[in-house]
């Protein structure tokens, strides 16, 4: 994903993953009229073939795509290095919870439900960019854990972390509020928009996609579950 800092004067650049032509067809004009640049796509293989040549600056992903689906592109992008950072926003007409929970559990970073309005689409999409944008030059530390704010990279001890962009976001949260007990809907206030709605049983997603990436060396990791009250980041976890 191309840095911010590099293309200052260039608008975003969007990819979309969508097989519904009329559909495709209204939202890349959307889109235009918000000012970003766009890419679209109809089958996921050929999304995966350009994001290796050309990482976009955001993607949005059809859940129901021919060939290789939404979930299991994002899945894809999550497994690779230089894509992993890349902000995934799906898009799907199932609205059960389970089916929310799956797409997050894809390593998707927001999930859109169908219908929606223009203005829900922009305000995820503005999140998104402005989340994946590094906006201070600093290193934290907790225990043997390290963030760089501007790489957007952290490790534990010699060990690099696979985080996605909310994990990345909430650890980096955490990091700065060492030891503080958050509930959930402080979480989802802090780390993502307020002005978007997101479930508050998707907290519990991210933090579980962010502990199994810290004890992947060791099985130990820093999140505290405190009962009724939310999470933190605790060295007596």
């Amino acid at each position: 994903m191309r840095s911010t800092s590099d293309v200052t004067s260039v608008a975003p650049l969007i990819f979309l993953v969508e097989d519904d032509s009329a559909l495709q067809t209204m939202l890349r004009y959307n889109l235009s009229k918000m000012g970003y640049r766009v890419e679209a796509f109809t089958m996921g293989e050929a999304a995966w073939a350009r994001l290796q040549d050309a990482p976009p600056d955001a993607i949005i992903l059809d859940w129901m795509l021919p060939g290789l689906s939404g979930p299991d592109l994002c899945r894809r992008i999550r497994l690779t290095e230089a894509l992993r950072t890349l902000p995934v926003l799906l898009m799907t007409a199932r609205s059960a919870e389970e089916d929310s929970i799956e797409g997050l559990d894809s390593g998707a970073d927001a999930f859109l439900t169908k219908p929606y309005s223009v203005e829900a689409l922009e305000a995820h999409l503005r999140a998104l960019l402005r989340r994946a944008t590094p906006s201070r030059n600093e290193v934290l530390r907790f225990q043997d854990l390290t963030l760089n704010s501007q790489t957007r990279r952290a490790s534990r001890g010699p060990h690099p972390l696979n985080l996605g962009p909310t994990e990345f976001r909430l650890l980096e949260f955490f990091m700065r509020h060492p030891r503080e007990v958050f509930s959930r809907e402080t979480l989802l206030k802090r780390v993502w928009n307020e002005n978007i709605f997101v479930e508050l049983r998707t907290i519990d997603v991210h933090i579980r996609r962010l502990r199994l990436a810290m004890k992947a060396h060791d099985g130990i990791d820093y999140i505290r579950t405190v009962r009724s009250a939310g999470y933190a980041l605790d060295d007596q976890a």
